[in-house]
């Protein structure tokens, strides 16, 4: 098997104007050797999942500070999954509380990270699940 890099799709949804975390990740995934796709500011969550299934994406990584997470990630998870990308992990991070994050956990999404957390901790986490999930998968 031919050994291929992640592709993961960083987005910013929503009203949001700070994507200044967006772009930190977004660097250290690449800097992690994972082929990344930044989408800018003020994605929908359609363009976000067409975008998605477009680049052939491994992971979307979503970056929400406005306090819409609630609405937004349960939104783009749904799209990817009506796009039958059931095997493409949904994380990301902003700041949000405990509690929303095992209730977004619990409707599918992965990970979330907070503020102040190490960029290496996200790289890391997406490697093992792209390892545990995806690496079989056909090149």
């Amino acid at each position: 098997m031919v050994e291929r890099k992640i592709r993961v799709l960083v987005a910013k949804p929503g009203l949001d104007g700070h994507d200044r975390g967006a772009k930190v990740i977004a660097a250290s995934l690449r800097d992690a050797g994972m082929e990344v796709i930044y989408t800018g500011l003020h994605q929908t969550p359609e363009k976000i999942a067409a975008t998605a299934l477009q680049e052939d994406v491994d992971v979307v990584a979503l970056s929400i500070l406005s306090g819409a997470h609630m609405t937004l990630f349960p939104r783009v998870l749904n799209l990817i999954r009506e796009n039958g990308m059931d095997d493409v992990l949904i994380t990301g991070g902003g700041i949000i509380p405990q509690e929303d994050v095992e209730e977004l956990q619990a409707l599918g999404i992965g990970r979330l990270f907070g503020p102040g957390t190490a960029t290496g901790e996200a790289a890391t986490y997406i490697q093992e699940w792209f390892l545990a999930n995806r690496a079989d998968d056909e090149v």
